[in-house]
């Protein structure tokens, strides 16, 4: 919980004792005029029900909590929902591990609906549309660059343009010495940079056009990384020429990443990312806990609280404040009310007489 400014403690503290002060005030003075009267509100036991005696201290500590609360609420900064430049507590923030194939042949324009963009561009399209169905605010993203060797470009930044301009046909393949592409370096690096944080934190996402991979040696992921997405790029049927080689989306091999990993494969040549998908890998990454008691929740609870109380004490007072019901009450028998000492009344035996008057008079 969030430890409350001294200047709001003061304040907060002075309303409930002023507003305490003047209900305790004005209860101690209600009960002196229910006194006078307490043979006819209460019968002859002269007293409430047993509850019905606590309801001036109830009453009192009600509404001292109710201003109290209220006070916290009206001197607390008031919640926004968009950042503006607060830090994520370590429950709630997540790591996005983005490893990237950067080798010549990512350069490839045989990707996307149409056939007609480079494979890092829709990489960078189908990135584009997960950041933005995410609450980035809550996010914290790593790009890893992979060819033959692999090196961190960026990490733990929350500028999605830099995410963007990394994604935007950036040439980093002049800093590998050429050869074959290497993922399993990717997959190492990745693995190294999320050791260390909370458990179940952070999605790790390949995005390659395939590779071959040896049958071992496979990284294990830490306890850190809740799902890994492989996303494959470019065309899986119909190859292009690069190098002296046909080159086209290794479905394959990335489905054995996938599953090695223990994660999934999406091809993303023509579609993006499912929000089936989304919400596996978001859901995968939330802590144990999704919420926090904080002072703001238990000001509202507790004001919630003390006018509930405060709203059905005249209810209760009213229905089972006392058992005494004032009135007179008719005999069993003959239905008549009879005196304070069981005799007829005076007009019982004027109407008894007239009754037994003869006949004509």
């Amino acid at each position: 919980m969030v430890e409350l400014p001294s200047n709001i403690i003061v304040w907060a503290f002075a309303a409930a004792t002023v507003f305490g002060l003047l209900t305790g005030s004005a209860e101690w003075l209600h009960s002196r005029r229910i006194a006078r009267i307490s043979g006819l509100a209460f019968g002859p036991a002269r007293r409430p029900a047993l509850w019905a005696q606590m309801v001036p201290v109830l009453r009192t500590i009600a509404v001292a909590c109710l201003a109290g609360a209220l006070t916290i609420l009206m001197l607390l900064v008031p919640m926004s929902h968009r950042r503006q430049g607060d830090v994520v507590t370590f429950e709630k923030l997540k790591h996005v591990v983005l490893v990237l194939d950067v080798s010549p042949s990512m350069r490839l324009k045989d990707a996307g609906p149409d056939g007609n963009i480079s494979r890092l561009r829709r990489a960078r399209e189908v990135m584009d549309s997960y950041f933005q169905r995410v609450p980035m605010n809550e996010f914290r993203v790593s790009v890893i660059a992979v060819y033959t060797d692999a090196f961190p470009v960026v990490e733990d930044t929350s500028d999605i343009g830099v995410v963007r301009n990394i994604l935007n046909d950036l040439p980093m393949h002049f800093a590998f010495v050429p050869g074959e592409t290497d993922l399993f370096s990717g997959i190492r690096q990745a693995a190294e940079l999320c050791r260390g944080r909370r458990p179940g934190s952070t999605a790790v996402i390949l995005v390659a056009d395939g590779d071959t991979v040896p049958s071992t040696g496979m990284p294990r992921m830490p306890a850190s990384v809740a799902d890994v997405l492989v996303v494959g790029v470019g065309d899986p049927n119909k190859g292009s020429f690069i190098n002296g080689h046909n080159s086209r989306q290794d479905v394959s091999t990335l489905r054995q990443i996938s599953a090695r990993l223990g994660g999934v494969y999406h091809n993303g040549n023509e579609k993006h990312l499912s929000t089936a998908l989304i919400d596996r890998l978001t859901a995968g990454m939330e802590g144990e806990s999704r919420f926090q008691l904080t002072i703001r929740e238990a000001a509202l609870l507790l004001a919630g609280g003390s006018i509930v109380i405060l709203s059905i004490i005249p209810f209760a007072l009213h229905y089972l404040g006392t058992g005494w019901q004032p009135g007179i009450r008719q005999t069993a028998e003959t239905g008549k009310h009879p005196d304070s000492d069981g005799r007829t009344t005076a007009a019982e035996t004027d109407e008894n007489a007239v009754e037994h008057l003869p006949a004509g008079v």
